[in-house]
């Protein structure tokens, strides 16, 4: 299907700019990653000298097993890197501290205890990526518990936030906005019709907002009729306005931060939507439906209420990702799909520009760092390392021989990937 467009503006939401949206960000944070898909939540880094080749045993610094099972990806923030798991069979849930020196557990916290729920099998119980400010680390897990420990593993403060269910597991992240922890909880119904916010809208879904110092709950905001979804919210600034930008089931929606009231939405239709928005053009971010309707769609932010005929820009359906997210870098926005076909389209309108074959199977979602793209396959922890333009150019394959479905972490020139049973960190050669 041709992409249904409309012409983009062309100056460009820069790095630098992105920053601004989520606070100052100095030197020192610039070189952490914080939160899923990193500082600005895009997936990219202004970092320089980073690791281009490696293998199971060259460029390796350290390789650190892990207690348990989990997906969530590394956060690395003042020398330390956070993962979270689970044992148990999903019962007992940990939260793991490792230093990013030398790779040595520093420690191995259990935080909560939690009946497991179903999940798809792909999922885990400790999916969702932690969110830390530098003093804290903040966790979720699989049952809709909520946690933050100091950097000692000490607990700070230990919320069951909802009694959360869905036909898919758990597998949004939260984020930080001010003083503010926000986390969606776009669940479906545990009742007797299962298909209930699975294949049938419902009005259950929650996202909600905790006072990162307390963890009492500040707001609680609704989607309206939606379905389930996998989705870590955006915080973007857009005509003086600052919006959370999100995606579930059925709908693209901005809410007001502050206070967790819905100001517009998209019709997006498909349940189990996983691909977080990515920021374009300024004024546009490009967002992924689910499963029944797959798209690839740039929405123009702003307006009030139902813009779904006035705010979509262009609309693609080919190559589009069911798990891992899109990445942008100008002119273009680039997919992987979970079967290993990366796809080039043009960010102003749409259109294939190429699509190649690079094999594997992709849970986790790409990284721009250099001008390079760095897609990370299930197979074997393999990374392609591409150059993005106008056609398709491979510069690196490595393989670190672990299966792999967590994004990769950038922090201090270093690349920290998670594997099935190992945290690993890549360096470049001295």
């Amino acid at each position: 299907m041709a992409a249904r467009s409309l012409r983009l503006p062309t100056r460009l939401l820069t790095f630098p700019l992105m920053a601004l949206v989520l606070g100052h960000v100095s030197k020192a944070q610039a070189d952490d990653w914080p939160r899923f898909r990193g500082p600005t939540g895009q997936g990219e880094t202004p970092e320089t000298g980073l690791p281009i080749r490696w293998s199971e045993t060259d460029n390796v610094t350290w390789k650190t097993p892990i207690n348990g099972s989990g997906w969530s990806s590394p956060v690395v923030h003042s020398g330390r890197v956070f993962v979270t798991s689970t044992t148990d069979e999903g019962r007992t849930c940990h939260v793991h501290c490792v230093d990013a020196e030398s790779g040595a557990l520093l420690w191995d916290k259990v935080v909560c205890e939690q009946e497991p729920k179903h999940k798809r099998l792909q999922n885990s119980h400790a999916t969702p990526t932690p969110v830390t400010d530098g003093e804290t680390v903040f966790a979720v897990f699989s049952a809709g518990r909520v946690v933050a420990l100091d950097y000692q593993g000490e607990e700070r403060w230990n919320v069951q936030a909802v009694d959360f269910y869905s036909q898919h597991g758990l597998g949004a992240s939260p984020i930080l906005y001010g003083d503010m922890l926000i986390m969606p909880f776009d669940g479906s119904s545990p009742g007797d019709d299962a298909k209930v916010g699975f294949k049938k809208p419902w009005d259950g879904a929650v996202l909600m907002a905790f006072n990162k110092n307390t963890g009492k709950v500040l707001w609680r905001g609704s989607r309206g009729m939606s379905r389930l979804g996998h989705v870590t919210p955006q915080i973007i600034e857009q005509g003086g306005a600052v919006r959370m930008v999100s995606a579930a089931g059925d709908v693209v929606q901005g809410h007001d931060p502050a206070s967790g009231e819905l100001v517009w939405s998209i019709y997006s239709q498909g349940e189990g939507v996983t691909p977080s928005i990515v920021r374009g053009p300024e004024g546009v971010v490009f967002t992924c439906s689910g499963f029944e309707e797959p798209t690839i769609r740039a929405v123009r932010l702003g307006g009030e209420g139902t813009v779904t005929d006035s705010h979509v820009v262009w609309e693609q359906r080919k190559g589009v990702p069911a798990l891992s997210s899109l990445v942008y870098v100008a002119p273009h926005v680039f997919s992987v799909t979970d079967a290993g076909i990366i796809h080039c389209f043009e960010a102003a309108t749409g259109e294939l520009v190429w699509k190649k074959r690079i094999g594997g199977k992709h849970s986790a979602s790409p990284i721009v760092a250099e001008g390079r793209i760095y897609t990370l396959s299930e197979t074997d922890g393999e990374t392609v390392v591409i150059e993005p333009g106008d056609e398709y150019r491979e510069i690196a394959r490595n393989q670190i021989g672990e299966l792999c479905k967590a994004s990769i972490a950038v922090a201090d020139g270093s690349f920290y990937i998670r594997g099935e049973h190992s945290l690993f960190r890549i360096d470049a050669p001295e």
